[in-house]
């Protein structure tokens, strides 16, 4: 079995994809799909951290056109990830695998604060982490909190799980012409303005050194072909 090109990363993956093709709140079948995939890709011998958006649920630049300040919506929308994580969490570990979600609000009937040093002891462990609750401050998505957290906890790159295999110029599924990148540099992808992931997030990966591999989850085994390097999909690094 090949070994992982990376040890460990932080794997996110958005709200809207847990509401599935029905547009349910959350999918089971999709969360059941997304733990298959997250515990394959840990056997691999990777340590295993995932941020999960909560726009299945709340986002917060929506509910704030409708009459709620910003701050209030993006924490709402920030709660909503929290959700997620306990859904995914419980899928993981009744599969067999110990899981541990981790949030950046302290509500400790409900899951334990994020910390560096939980992460740190639950990745060795041999847990799946799951990290909650945005930064913790309004205004910034969770593309920049899953860089913020790959820094913080020293992976080796920020896998970014999407319904696409890697960037393109344009929607591919709108522009037939749409040009898929390999490869891109963080300055490339910021400048062209790809909506893959935020340009705050691109920002700190480069100022972090960590490459972004974006890549389509709809496929099985998704994850593990990326982490061996034979998957399909665009680094963007350098």
């Amino acid at each position: 079995m090949a070994e992982p090109v990376y040890r460990r990363v932080v794997i996110k993956i958005s709200g809207e994809y847990l509401a599935g093709s029905q547009g349910v709140v959350i999918d089971q079948s999709i969360v059941d799909h997304i733990a298959t995939d997250l515990i394959a890709a840990q056997k691999l011998g990777a340590e295993i951290a995932v941020v999960v958006g909560g726009g299945n649920m709340v986002r917060g630049v929506e509910v704030s056109s409708r009459g709620v300040s910003r701050p209030t919506g993006d924490t709402m929308g920030m709660l909503a990830t929290v959700m997620n994580c306990l859904a995914l969490e419980a899928a993981i570990e009744r599969k067999g695998t110990p899981a541990r979600a981790l949030s950046a609000f302290v509500m400790p009937e409900i899951c334990e604060l994020f910390t560096r040093s939980a992460a740190h002891k639950y990745l060795a462990e041999g847990r799946i982490v799951l990290l909650g609750g945005g930064t913790g401050n309004p205004f910034f998505t969770t593309d920049t909190t899953a860089v913020l957290r790959a820094a913080e906890i020293d992976a080796k790159a920020v896998l970014k799980a999407t319904n696409v295999d890697g960037v393109y110029s344009a929607d591919p599924k709108k522009d037939a012409s749409a040009k898929r990148f390999d490869r891109l540099t963080h300055s490339q992808a910021i400048a062209g303005g790809y909506k893959v992931m935020d340009a705050t997030a691109f920002a700190l990966a480069r100022e972090t050194s960590l490459p972004i591999i974006v890549f389509s989850i709809a496929e099985p085994g998704s994850i593990g072909e990326i982490l061996r390097g034979t998957g399909r999909g665009t680094i963007v690094a350098g």
